[in-house]
């Protein structure tokens, strides 16, 4: 039986542990993440947490309805034990009808019926070899930037704070994303947490001068390392610098059981650069609802 529990009733406990031993589990839908950067939310509930499906809502003039939460990118159920296109119906159908639009993006192990959804791209790295194999994959234009910057005059390192790789994202795409305040201040927030956890890998380039050029967010859990957010300079964006962030972090964490996920992308020339590190795309799902009020 699926039941409907209100987060302030919720077994965080037994919740958490279901996440986590998810054959599928994705670090936005652990409690405290979605604690941090959703509105509100409640959790659909099979039997006794044997799978769970957290539903982010919020309500704007009484009206409530789901929606996916920034700095969320695949959400819906999960569970240890094999998930078949049925199951995830049948959660769909369990939401309450107060909720009178629902979008959902729903994880790669959450395929439903095609005409239900809009398939979109993302794309993970499996880092399960030697970095040695996982340079080798990478196309020549890749190769050939992450050689070039043996001989700049750039300095790549980790840090503890979150707030310079924000400003400097702000300063450049503040008239060209649609982000609020308060998105900005949820993921300090959530860095911040990350951190206290170390669960967080900061990394930044600046020049001889002590100049940012870029830097990233790199986000950990047991399974997968999600490359969250990142911020370039002009200058950074002329040295290629993403390409030496991204390729320190495979090389980190080569020879491990850890995916690198990119979380994205449907453009296209970002989606080329996500390929050229040797990564393979993953599907996920949006699922969207409307009912008549």
């Amino acid at each position: 039986m699926i039941r409907y529990i209100k987060r302030s009733e919720l077994d965080i406990e037994k919740y958490d542990l279901c996440i986590e031993n998810s054959k599928n589990s994705r670090i936005y839908a652990f409690s405290w993440y979605l604690d941090i950067v959703a509105d509100n939310w409640d959790v659909l509930i099979l039997n006794d947490y044997e799978a769970v499906m957290p539903l982010p809502w919020r309500s704007k003039y009484f009206i409530k309805f789901i929606y996916p939460p920034c700095w969320t990118q695949q959400l819906g159920v999960f569970s240890d034990k094999e998930i078949d296109k049925e199951l995830v119906d049948v959660f769909i159908k369990s939401i309450p009808k107060r909720f009178k639009k629902i979008t959902l993006n729903l994880n790669s192990e959450n395929n439903i019926l095609k005409e239900k959804v809009i398939i979109k791209t993302n794309y993970i790295l499996p880092l399960n070899k030697p970095y040695g194999e996982l340079f080798k994959n990478y196309k020549s234009v890749r190769r050939r930037y992450k050689t070039r910057f043996n001989k700049e005059d750039l300095d790549l390192f980790k840090v503890a704070t979150s707030q310079e790789i924000i400003k400097l994202f702000v300063l450049q795409k503040k008239s060209s994303v649609d982000l609020k305040k308060s998105d900005y201040d949820r993921l300090e927030q959530l860095i911040s947490y990350l951190t206290s956890i170390n669960s967080v890998d900061i990394i930044i380039v600046k020049n001889k001068g002590g100049v940012l050029l870029g830097g990233a967010f790199f986000i950990k859990d047991s399974k997968r390392i999600t490359y969250l957010f990142s911020s370039v300079s002009p200058e950074g964006r002329d040295k290629k610098v993403m390409t030496y962030i991204i390729d320190s972090v495979i090389k980190e964490y080569a020879d491990s059981n850890f995916i690198l996920d990119f979380e994205g992308s449907m453009i296209p020339g970002i989606a080329f650069f996500f390929k050229s590190f040797g990564s393979q795309e993953e599907m996920y799902f949006n699922f969207q609802k409307r009912l008549i009020f």
